[in-house]
C-alpha cells in the first residue's frame, strides 16, 4: 500500500469571482476530509487548494491506494437471547448471523463481553480497506455536494458524454474537464458528465500547448504555469498581484502607493489567471471631483487600483491587472484608459449637477420618500433625529450644541436625493459633507452630515466633533428605538435594520469617547420623539444594548465573571465600563476576593428571602462581638471605599474593601442572622444591606464566586 500524493481538478467556466476563494477552500477541504475518513490519506495530510477563474484543485499528501482494513466488532444480542440452556444458537441469532453474511459455523468464535448488567454477544470481523477509485470518487462527490455555492446553474450535457442524451446538471457553472492523478496514474473516476484523465486547459490565449497534460500531481502547478501560463494557486496569484502593485507603484515614483483594499485585491486575484500589473492615466481636470466618488467609481465598476500620493490624496494614476502579457501593451492600457474616461465624466457630471440646488432646498423632498411603512417617510424620521439630537446636543455641550446638532440633522439625509449619492449609495454623508461646505455652512456641520452614519462597521472611525457625535447618537437611537417599539427585532442572523451594528456605535461613542451620558436617560429622551406611533421599548431596548456591550467586551478579552459582575449592575455611565472591569480583575486576584464573593453571595440569597429589610442600623442591639466588630470595620471601611468611587478610583475602592474580610467571615461564624428576637433579626438585616450595597457599587462581586 505505498502512498503517492494525489492531485484533482476540475475544469470549468469562468467561476462567481467574489466566491472563488471560498469554493475553492471547500473543495480541497471536504475532498480531504472524507479521504482521510475513509483512511486513504493520514491524518496530517499536507492540502493544498487551487482556484482559478477556470478551475477548482485540490492536492493532497500521502494517499494509498488502498486503505489498510479495519477490525469490525458489532454487537449481536444478549447472551441469553442468542444461545439457548444447551448453548447451542437460536434461530434469532443465526437470523442476525446471516444479515451479516455468516452462518452457524460462526457460532464457536463469537466474543462474549459484559454489556451493562448483562452479558452479549459480539461478531469480530476485519473490514477490507476502501479502494482509492471508490474512496475517491464517494470523497469528490461530497466535495462537490457541499461547494457553498451562492447560485446553482442549471446546463445540459451534449450527447457523446457519459450522461446519455441532453442530461441536465446543476453545478455553479459548466464543468468541461476533470483531471484526477495518483502520482502519475489516472484515477478512474466520475463527476458531473465527466470521465477524469490527465488533461487541462491553461490560459484562453497564452497557453503554450492545449491541452495541458499534467504527467504527475505534483507537476500539477508547475506545468499550469509553464504550460499553461496559469498561477493555479489563488494565495501565490494574490501575492504576486500584490508584488506587481507595490512595484509599480515604486516605478511611478513620489511615494505614490495603490490603495489598500483586501476585498478588491481578493476579487481582482479571482478575475485573473496570469496577472499583469500596467499603470494607466487619466486627464487631471477630473480631481476636482471629491477623490471619495473617482475612488468608488474606480474600484467598482472597473476593478482598477488608484494611486494615492504620499499625502493620501488621489493622483491622475491608477493600476490595472491584466490577465494577458503582450509585448507592447499600449493598446490595453489605452483601452482601459478610454473605458475609465466615461465613468469619471459620469461621476464629475453628478457632482457638477448636485451642486446646483442646496441642501436645504432639498429637505422638502424627504417627505416624498417612504422610510417605513409604520414609521413613515424620510422626512418624518428627521424630524425625529432632529428631536432626538437637540436633546442629546442638550446634555452634551447646553443650547448651543443643540441648535448645531438641529441643524446637523435636518440636512443629514438631504443628500440621498442627490444624483451621485443615486449612483453611488456608499457615498452617503460623504457627499453631503462636500455639498454643505459648498452652501457656505460651518465645518463643524459638514462634518456632522459626514460622520453621523459612523461608526459604519467594526473598527470604523467615530465622528470628529461633538455635533456629529451627537447627530450619530441621535440617527442610531431613531432606528434602534422605532424598530423596538413597532416589534421589529433582530432574529437568529437575520437583522435587515442592522440594529446589533447600532446598538454597538452607541456603545462605542458612549465607552470611547467618555461622554458623560446616561444610556437610560438617552432611551428615554428619544421615545417621546415617535408620539403614538411605538409602544414604550425602553426596557427592551436597554437589555439589548447591554446584551450587545457584554458581547463585544467577552470579544475583548475579558472573562465572563468579570463583564457578568460589572454588567448585573446596568451602569448608567458606560464610559466608566472599562475602569469597573479593571478594578473587579484587580479585585479578583487579591487573597481575599474568593471569601468576599462568596459571602456577598451568601448575603444577597439571605436579603432575597427577607421582607422589608431596612439600612438604619441600632449600634445598641448589636450584642454578639462579631457583629460588633464587623459594624466598627463598616465605619471606616465603607466610606473610604464611597469616598474612592464617588472619585471614579474604582480599583481603589475594591481594595478598600479587602479589609472586611476577616470580620464578615467571623460574622457568619459567630452571628445567627435570623434571631428568635424581631429586633435583632432586623437589625442584623439591616446590617447586612448596609454591607451589601457598600460591596456591591463597583460590580455584583457575588458572580465573582466559584
Amino acid at each position: 500500500m505505498t502512498a503517492q500524493n494525489l492531485l484533482v481538478e476540475l475544469f470549468v467556466e469562468e467561476l462567481p469571482p467574489k466566491a472563488l476563494k471560498k469554493l475553492g477552500d471547500a473543495f480541497a477541504t471536504v475532498l480531504a476530509q472524507s479521504l482521510k475518513a475513509q483512511g486513504l490519506a493520514p491524518a496530517d495530510a499536507t492540502v493544498t487548494a487551487f482556484a482559478s477563474p477556470r478551475r477548482l484543485g485540490a492536492h493532497v499528501t500521502g494517499v494509498l491506494a488502498r486503505a489498510a482494513d479495519k477490525p469490525v466488532s458489532q454487537k449481536l444480542m444478549p447472551v441469553a437471547v442468542g444461545l439457548d440452556a444447551s448453548g447451542q444458537p437460536t434461530p434469532a441469532l443465526l437470523k442476525r448471523l446471516g444479515a451479516l453474511g455468516a452462518d452457524a459455523s460462526a457460532v464457536a468464535g463469537l466474543r462474549r463481553a459484559p454489556d451493562g448488567k448483562a452479558e452479549a454477544l459480539f461478531f469480530d470481523s476485519v473490514a477490507p480497506g476502501a479502494e482509492l477509485a471508490a474512496g475517491l470518487q464517494k470523497a469528490l462527490d461530497e466535495a462537490i455536494a457541499q461547494l457553498p455555492i451562492p447560485k446553482v446553474m442549471t446546463y445540459q450535457l451534449e450527447s457523446g458524454c457519459d450522461l446519455p442524451g441532453w442530461d441536465s446538471v446543476q453545478f455553479v457553472r459548466p464543468a468541461h474537464g476533470l483531471v484526477a492523478l495518483h502520482g502519475a496514474g489516472v484515477v478512474p473516476v466520475k463527476a458531473l458528465g465527466l470521465q477524469a484523465g490527465n488533461a487541462t486547459h491553461g490560459h484562453r490565449f497564452e497557453a503554450k500547448a492545449d491541452p495541458v497534460v499534467v504527467p504527475h500531481a505534483d507537476a500539477y502547478a508547475a506545468t499550469l504555469a509553464s504550460e499553461g501560463a496559469v498561477i493555479a494557486s489563488f494565495a501565490e496569484r494574490r501575492a504576486e498581484i500584490a508584488r506587481q502593485l507595490a512595484a509599480a507603484a515604486a516605478q511611478v515614483g513620489g511615494g505614490c502607493r495603490p490603495i489598500e483594499d483586501e476585498a478588491l485585491l481578493d476579487e481582482v486575484t479571482a478575475l485573473v489567471e496570469r496577472p499583469n500589473v500596467l499603470v494607466c492615466a487619466f486627464e487631471q481636470q477630473f480631481l476636482d471631483v471629491p477623490q471619495e466618488c473617482l475612488i468608488l467609481t474606480m474600484k467598482a465598476n472597473q476593478k482598477y487600483f488608484p494611486l494615492l500620493d504620499a499625502q493620501g490624496r488621489l493622483t491622475h494614476r491608477f493600476l490595472v491587472v491584466s490577465n494577458i502579457r503582450p509585448a507592447d501593451a499600449s493598446a490595453v492600457i489605452g483601452g482601459n484608459e478610454r473605458v475609465v474616461r466615461p465613468r469619471l465624466a459620469d461621476a464629475k457630471f453628478f457632482f457638477d449637477q448636485d451642486r446646483k440646488k442646496t441642501l436645504e432646498s432639498r429637505v422638502e423632498g424627504l417627505g416624498k420618500v417612504v422610510y417605513h411603512n409604520q414609521l413613515g417617510t424620510q422626512g418624518e424620521r428627521v424630524e425625529r433625529v432632529r428631536a432626538i439630537a437637540r436633546a442629546v446636543g442638550q446634555m452634551l455641550g447646553g443650547e448651543v450644541l443643540a441648535q448645531q446638532a438641529d441643524t446637523a440633522a435636518r440636512l443629514a439625509k438631504t443628500d440621498l436625493l442627490t444624483d451621485m449619492v443615486g449612483e453611488f449609495p456608499e457615498l452617503q454623508g460623504i457627499m453631503g459633507g462636500y455639498y454643505a461646505r459648498h452652501d457656505g455652512l460651518s465645518e463643524a456641520i459638514a462634518f456632522a452630515i459626514e460622520d453621523h452614519y459612523k461608526p459604519r462597521f467594526a473598527g470604523d472611525a467615530l465622528p470628529r466633533n461633538a455635533v456629529g457625535t451627537a447627530v450619530a447618537l441621535a440617527d442610531k437611537l431613531e432606528t434602534l428605538v422605532g424598530m423596538f417599539g413597532i416589534g421589529n427585532l433582530p432574529t437568529g442572523d437575520k437583522d435587515p435594520f442592522a440594529l446589533r451594528r447600532h446598538a454597538l456605535g452607541v456603545v462605542r461613542m458612549l465607552i470611547e469617547q467618555d461622554l458623560p451620558l446616561d444610556l437610560g436617560a438617552l432611551i428615554r429622551a428619544a421615545v417621546p420623539a415617535f408620539g403614538a406611533l411605538i409602544k414604550d421599548p425602553a426596557d427592551a431596548l436597554a437589555d439589548f444594548i447591554y446584551d450587545r456591550l457584554a458581547g463585544s467586551l467577552r470579544e475583548q478579552g475579558y472573562t465572563a465573571q468579570e463583564v457578568d459582575a460589572v454588567i448585573a449592575l446596568r451602569p448608567a455611565r458606560l464610559a466608566d465600563v472599562g475602569k469597573r472591569l479593571q478594578a473587579v480583575r484587580t479585585f479578583a486576584a487579591l487573597p481575599e476576593a474568593p471569601a468576599l464573593a462568596a459571602a456577598n453571595k451568601r448575603i444577597g440569597n439571605i436579603l432575597k428571602k427577607a421582607e422589608g429589610v431596612g439600612e438604619a442600623v441600632s449600634e445598641a442591639l448589636l450584642q454578639e462581638a462579631a457583629e460588633q466588630a464587623l459594624f466598627a470595620a463598616m465605619q471606616t471601611t465603607v466610606p473610604a471605599a464611597d469616598a474612592k468611587f464617588d472619585a471614579g478610583d474604582f480599583t481603589a475602592s475594591l481594595q478598600a474593601l479587602a479589609a472586611l474580610r476577616a470580620p464578615v467571615d467571623a460574622f457568619f461564624d459567630g452571628v445567627m442572622v435570623n434571631a428568635d428576637d424581631a429586633a435583632l433579626k432586623a437589625n442584623r438585616l439591616a446590617l447586612l444591606q448596609q454591607l451589601h450595597r457598600a460591596m456591591n457599587r463597583v460590580a455584583d462581586l457575588s458572580r465573582l464566586a466559584a
